[in-house]
């Protein structure tokens, strides 16, 4: 299956959740079929699962996604064992995998083009909830439990290497997160970035 095919069958099932995505194809097919402003792009590559427990850890009552490849995951593995250890109930990591450094000119990874099993390393490591799919009714069945069902939860898609055509960012990566944390800001009435006016500016 394709991962723009993926993309396309599980963006109907979506709301409001927020939206972690590694450098690469993903995010640039992400947002061309789900354009958001509570999705945020992750340039250096294998920060996307810490990047996206730290955001579920923060906002407990929200779902966070986390769109990772099999090559960034490989480069930080010990994220799984992190997000064992929390337990976040709301954080929903697929990865991606194509078995291949897609971006970087298509070299195997020494992961799950070897005799890696996400899923697996993902179960030991404290996540009950970790499963393998390769077909897009396994994939739609896999987010639908993940989206009513208490978590964490791993999703591995095996997927077929190439990226569609989609239009790329309007908009550079200190913008996407200015953006997204505004969005932040204004669905969770929080204050993140806003600096209170001084009491001396303030009109009595």
């Amino acid at each position: 299956m394709k991962r723009y095919e993926c993309l396309k069958a599980i963006a109907p099932l979506i709301k409001d959740e927020l939206f972690v995505t590694t450098a690469g194809g993903a995010t640039a097919e992400w947002n061309g079929v789900r354009p958001s402003d509570g999705n945020i792009q992750v340039k250096t590559l294998g920060l996307c699962s810490s990047i996206g427990l730290g955001i579920a850890l923060s906002l407990p009552r929200r779902k966070v996604f986390v769109f990772d490849g099999d090559g960034a995951l490989w480069m930080n593995l010990g994220s799984l064992a992190t997000i064992g250890l929390h337990q976040p109930k709301n954080l929903i990591h697929i990865c991606w995998d194509n078995k291949q450094y897609e971006s970087s000119g298509g070299e195997p990874t020494v992961a799950t083009a070897g005799k890696i099993d996400f899923a697996g390393v993902a179960r030991n490591a404290g996540i009950q909830s970790a499963r393998s799919v390769a077909t897009i009714d396994e994939l739609k069945d896999a987010f639908t439990h993940a989206l009513s069902h208490d978590g964490p939860h791993f999703i591995c898609a095996t997927i077929e290497a190439g990226r569609a055509e989609a239009p790329p960012l309007r908009y550079d990566e200190l913008e996407n997160k200015y953006r997204f944390v505004r969005y932040i800001e204004e669905t969770e009435g929080i204050n993140i970035l806003r600096v209170p006016m001084p009491a001396s500016y303030q009109l009595k």
